[in-house]
């Protein structure tokens, strides 16, 4: 703790009585003027004493604040699930404890669903604001990701699909209204791995001005019962009050498997969490600015609730290139590359069958790789070939999987 000001010493004057009067009043006059300087010195001591009064006023207010919180009980998060004339169901979060309790006047007028603060006894403290679960807010996009159109090869009928589906009805609805029909709400791609699903959607997350938010299905699989419920809610709520917005859920047979009788409480929260999905793609609600697109490599696992007209409305294949796609996948990745002159990208993308567009993308780093091993600032047809034996037909773990059986 600081220490106190100190107080000086008082000057004593002790005046001659057989002095003449001017050698009195210079006498005086200096004693004035070292009592001013006290007075001074005592002034600025006094203002130090001052604030340091204030600051232990603030130190001791700020631990009695402490002490207070310290000695308070903690508060509990529930929710209110129903409400009588002057009691209400309130369910704490976690334990999905659910009690009968009596509501305090200041509290008469609650509604369900609102989330509270109650104490050890469920009494109720206070009434929280409503919040969008952190997690869902993570999933919005700021950065679009640095991928067009044009850098999906091999695509053109999947792209003008999914343009359909996902940005015209967000641009331009009064065509929609003009017909008389409703827009598609959703879209659905399917595939083997490496065909350019996620491509094309973050090519939609760039082209549009629309909210994006992308999340992957295993996200959406919670701990704790009602968790993977309440998140994919209030993943939609933050679409809605974001929309236009565009919701991409990756990998979304993570959570739309077809529905067993399974007992287990990990299957049974899955299952919990798809029927919110459903509810929220099709339900009472209607979110007409809001689109979905799904992608799925595993389209014989989905439940055949997902798959109806009005949850998705276009399911789309996104098959292996062709030849032609595979050029046009080879002009993509090989554009930034020095190629030689004996470089044939046609008689490239013939040679190939059955690979994606990721395999594509291998051969062409690998390709670059081995002119980098020897030296040289160009990449030949050798570095190509022998690209495509390396990784299509080597044997090592890191190997692309071409022939997926789904």
């Amino acid at each position: 703790m600081a220490e106190g000001p100190t107080i000086p010493d008082g000057p004593h004057l002790d005046v001659d009585p057989n002095s003449s009067p001017d050698e009195q009043l210079t006498a005086l006059r200096d004693h004035l003027i070292e009592l001013t300087d006290i007075n001074n010195e005592l002034e600025d001591k006094l203002d130090r004493a001052r604030s340091i009064q204030a600051k232990l006023h603030e130190a001791v207010d700020r631990y009695e604040r402490e002490n207070v919180l310290l000695k308070a009980a903690p508060t509990y998060l529930a929710t209110i699930e129903d409400v009588f004339d002057d009691e209400a169901v309130v369910r704490q979060h976690g334990t999905n404890q659910e009690v009968l309790v009596d509501l305090p006047p200041q509290f008469s007028d609650v509604d369900p669903a609102t989330r509270i603060a109650v104490n050890d006894s469920f009494g109720i403290e206070s009434i929280l604001t409503d919040e969008t679960d952190a997690r869902a807010q993570a999933m919005e996009v700021d950065d679009a990701p640095n991928v067009s159109y044009a850098d999906v090869g091999g695509l053109e009928d999947q792209i003008r699909e999914v343009r359909e589906t996902v940005e015209l009805p967000l641009a331009e609805p009064e065509r929609f209204e003009i017909l008389g029909i409703d827009p598609p709400s959703g879209v659905l791609l399917h595939g083997p791995p490496g065909t350019g699903k996620t491509m094309l959607a973050k090519a939609v997350a760039n082209e549009t001005d629309s909210t994006f938010i992308r999340m992957a299905g295993s996200e959406l699989v919670q701990k704790f019962i009602g968790e993977g419920s309440r998140l994919v809610r209030d993943l939609f709520e933050l679409a809605e009050e974001r929309s236009p917005a565009v919701v991409f859920i990756d990998e979304i047979d993570a959570i739309a498997t077809t529905r067993t009788d399974s007992k287990t409480a990990g299957d049974a929260e899955v299952q919990r969490t798809m029927m919110q999905l459903l509810s929220e793609m099709d339900g009472f609600t209607a979110r007409p600015d809001v689109r979905i697109i799904g992608a799925t490599n595993r389209f014989d696992m989905l439940d055949r609730a997902l798959l109806r007209p009005g949850r998705f409305d276009r399911i789309i294949e996104v098959p292996y290139p062709d030849v032609d796609g595979r050029e046009a996948i080879l002009q993509i990745h090989t554009r930034s590359i020095t190629l030689d002159d004996d470089v044939d990208l046609a008689i490239l993308a013939d040679d190939l069958s059955e690979v994606s567009g990721a395999d594509v993308k291998a051969i062409c780093t690998e390709a670059g790789m081995m002119a980098i091993r020897d030296d040289r600032t160009v990449v030949t047809m050798a570095d190509f070939r022998d690209a495509v034996e390396k990784v299509l037909e080597g044997d090592g773990p890191g190997r692309p999987v071409t022939n997926y059986i789904y």
